[in-house]
């Protein structure tokens, strides 16, 4: 409006003659030449007046698209979709059934968490960290992951395989030179892949005892050529401890960090697992922790803190919350491919070895089509989808993790308690949202 004005105020008071000086014979409105004059007289006398013009519009425009932008995010918070409504049927028959069996089992304390297309669809804590105290568990309550550990280790293999830092088909003995096996062609074919789908070759659980005794994992290696070899690397299942958590000195062979800075850098940290920690200090210094419980003829009572495997930390050494699990759920079942790229999960979830297990260790499943592992994982066919899981034990704590990627559904539990209902709960979630989800598909070509 100033600039207009005074415009208007120069063309009013300057002579009529020279305010059409730039009108001449050569054009019938503007010469170019004489437009440049009078542009330039213009400039001279209002060229501040301009600039501050400019620069406040400029701010105006700058504050209008801040506000815009605000505005955009909060409508995008308000018309978020609750994905959780959609299978809202599941998660109330879900819930009801596991807080029934809670009451059977007489479990001390623990959590569940489900998470749906990359959202936390159910979190639910229950019970107390020591029995005979009031503390009830709750999100951020940290639990021993025991075995489950396997599957986080697998992903961050997998991520930096993807990233090129340290490739799966690496021989060991290329960044071990102490690694000896029976047999000189094992110790020299073994991959960093065999370790981490248990196909090196070794008898299962070789020197568990030893961890156990919490024997140091450089005390362990120069005595690998004493375990028994039951066939050449790649071809046969064999359960392992040590040999799996071999991934720790390799890695830091590789790059120079240790195997907790890089979980830190590559997994808690970017995921979201504000609580998680992979060393027995952290455990027992952290205040919101669930202490480990056994059965005996009264019920369960609480038993000591022990560091039992943390020498293997890659294969059950990790610490975390339900909440934790939520987020790292949430990061490897969604489609986010800037935590964890469609790459890094088919080289995560391929399976590896076809893995024979007794009868009874998926008692509480209906018919499993085919077991396999995979990287830090257990693969299954079931219910004509694949679905990887894992669980663990450990002295007064289990944990049990599951994902079906097609169906961007997860779950885990984790109980300082242990016994065989937790055991059921992921079964009896997985056959309710199949049967949900089956349902839906022929309701759909009913209407199609």
């Amino acid at each position: 409006m100033l600039v207009s004005a005074k415009i208007a105020d120069y063309f009013f008071k300057v002579p009529f003659q020279k305010r059409f000086l730039f009108i001449n014979a050569d054009f019938s409105i503007f010469g170019p030449a004489n437009f440049t004059f009078c542009f330039y007289h213009f400039m001279k006398g209002y060229k501040y007046i301009l600039i501050i013009s400019i620069l406040i519009l400029i701010a105006i425009a700058f504050k209008f698209l801040l506000k815009t932008s605000e505005i955009g995010k909060k409508l995008n918070e308000i018309t978020k979709v609750n994905h959780a409504k959609e299978i809202q049927e599941v998660l109330t028959k879900f819930d009801s059934l596991h807080n029934y069996n809670i009451t059977q089992s007489g479990a001390v304390g623990g959590a569940v968490v489900v998470t749906y297309k990359a959202q936390v669809a159910l979190i639910k804590c229950f019970g107390v960290k020591k029995s005979g105290e009031n503390n009830p568990v709750d999100e951020n309550t940290v639990f021993r992951l025991a075995s489950v550990s396997k599957a986080i280790t697998g992903v961050l293999a997998g991520i930096l395989d993807e990233e090129k830092v340290f490739n799966l088909n690496d021989k060991v003995v290329d960044y071990l030179p102490e690694f000896k096996l029976k047999f000189p062609e094992n110790t020299r074919s073994v991959k960093v892949s065999h370790l981490l789908s248990h196909t090196s070759g070794l008898t299962p659980h070789a020197f568990d005892m030893m961890v156990e005794d919490k024997v140091p994992l450089e005390k362990i290696i120069p005595r690998l050529n004493e375990v028994e070899i039951v066939g050449p690397p790649g071809l046969n299942y064999a359960y392992q401890n040590v040999m799996f958590s071999l991934y720790d000195p390799l890695l830091n062979a590789k790059t120079k960090k240790t195997f907790q800075k890089i979980l830190n850098e590559k997994i808690f940290e970017p995921f979201g697992m504000k609580n998680a920690s992979s060393d027995f200090e952290s455990f027992e210094k952290n205040e919101n922790k669930a202490f480990p419980h056994i059965k005996n003829e009264k019920g369960f009572v609480p038993a000591r803190l022990n560091d039992r495997y943390y020498i293997t930390v890659p294969a059950a050494g990790i610490n975390a919350s339900i909440s934790d699990m939520g987020q790292f759920l949430i990061a490897i079942s969604g489609k986010d491919d800037d935590l964890f790229s469609e790459q890094a999960r088919e080289i995560v979830f391929t399976p590896h070895v076809e893995s024979a297990l007794r009868r009874t260790y998926y008692r509480n499943w209906d018919k499993i089509d085919s077991k396999h592992y995979a990287i830090g994982w257990r693969i299954l066919n079931y219910k004509n989808r694949k679905v990887a899981h894992h669980s663990g034990y450990v002295l007064g704590y289990q944990a049990e993790i599951a994902i079906c990627a097609e169906e961007e559904v997860g779950i885990a539990i984790l109980s300082n308690s242990p016994n065989s209902f937790f055991s059921e709960v992921v079964p009896i979630f997985l056959n309710l949202f199949f049967e949900h989800k089956n349902k839906q598909g022929q309701e759909k070509q009913i209407t199609l």
